[in-house]
């Protein structure tokens, strides 16, 4: 069974920084693409940054010079760093992951999603 764990969510002042970390557990063949997203209260989901297996990464204008999305391939784990973090980034952050069960077979997995407040 495919797991994708996130951690490293809490609660920050304005201007701090969190890192979080995605890893994925389980038995499968290979891991693909990643992402993060995130859902405030009230909002839809939202992408905040993703990564392909070969390292090309992808950022929402919002975040663009204060994030930075990466990735260990032999660990199956993916990092979200984020900087000069802004209240509005205040959101439930979630990671997802395509993985490729078998050599044929690949699904869109998801994390159990962790907390990001920042105060102002």
């Amino acid at each position: 069974q495919v797991q994708l764990v996130e951690s490293g969510g809490g609660l920050v002042q304005a201007g701090g920084s969190l890192r979080l970390s995605c890893a994925a557990s389980g038995s499968f063949f290979r891991v693909n693409n990643m992402g993060w997203y995130r859902q405030a209260p009230g909002k839809q989901r939202e992408l905040v940054a993703a990564i392909t297996s070969g390292g090309n990464t992808n950022y929402a204008d919002s975040v663009k010079g204060r994030f930075t999305i990466s990735r260990d391939n032999a660990k199956n784990t993916m990092y979200l760093q984020m900087n000069s973090l802004k209240p509005e980034d205040t959101a439930v952050y979630y990671c997802s992951s395509d993985i490729n069960t078998m050599p044929t077979y690949h699904y869109l997995f998801w994390g159990q999603g962790t907390q990001v407040t920042v105060s102002s």
